[in-house]
């Protein structure tokens, strides 16, 4: 049986919610594209005493980017996430985010940069108190946007991804696969600069899985730079992009 949000009214003929098909080419976030996205440069990474789990990490992350980043398990990939989010800071080398050295950034500053960015992460981080609703609006009441200018947004992503009937659930009664499902939509519904996904697909059906991947290509199309972490590589095939891959600490890259 074809699930109900899959033939969903709001959805557009390209198969995404209206509000991204909408969207004109780089606008995401009002980024302009030559300020830059991400830069590493000979970056290494260690916990503690312990053995640099990255090594010399040099690469980009260009404007209008989308990359999967692969590598076996226990490769670095939540680590680097990590970084980009700026989460944690590297044991050496220079990562240079919007322009900015983040070395050299207050918390204050780093917080405002993290707004730019958005994340989706393995254990979802849904605030329990919250409904699904208010966690998928979060980053517009963080932006001190009213109710009234982002309702009607955050409704049609929740009714395209599935959640429409749970979106007054709180996270506790949602199964993984629901919790999966709103981690993405709040991730992707302010359209941010840099989209970080860990896995976003790993609790899903293969059928919602293409959905998803349709999403963050088309929020890659108006804007968004895109790295998405995965070990599917049925999903890598469906769509041409650059691959990093981690192997033992260090990256390589495959156009």
């Amino acid at each position: 049986m074809v699930p109900p949000w899959l033939s969903c009214k709001s959805a557009s003929d390209t198969g995404v919610p209206r509000v991204y098909s909408r969207l004109p080419g780089g606008t995401a976030g009002g980024f302009f594209p030559e300020t830059g996205v991400v830069r590493f440069e000979n970056v290494g990474l260690r916990y503690g005493l312990g053995p640099e789990v990255l090594r010399d990490l040099t690469f980009r992350i260009e404007p209008h980017s989308f990359q999967f980043l692969t590598g076996p398990s226990g490769a670095g990939k939540t680590s680097l996430l990590r970084l980009l989010f700026l989460s944690i800071k590297p044991s050496r080398g220079l990562i240079t985010q919007f322009g900015h050295d983040v070395a050299t950034l207050g918390k204050d500053a780093r917080a405002t940069l993290r707004r730019r960015i958005g994340i989706v992460f393995q254990d979802f981080r849904l605030l329990d108190h919250m409904t699904t609703y208010e966690n998928v609006a979060l980053p517009f009441r963080v932006m001190g946007r009213h109710e009234d200018s982002y309702r009607d947004e955050v409704v049609e992503l929740l009714n395209w991804v599935g959640l429409g009937e749970r979106m007054w659930a709180l996270p506790p009664v949602l199964s993984g696969g629901e919790k999966q499902r709103a981690a993405i939509a709040r991730a992707v519904i302010a359209r941010p600069q840099l989209l970080l996904a860990d896995e976003p697909t790993g609790n899903v059906d293969p059928s919602l899985a293409q959905r998803l991947l349709r999403l963050f290509i088309e929020l890659n199309k108006s804007g968004t730079s895109v790295v998405i972490a995965t070990h599917d590589i049925a999903l890598m095939d469906q769509y041409d992009a650059h691959r990093l891959v981690l192997h033992e600490g260090r990256l390589h890259i495959y156009d």
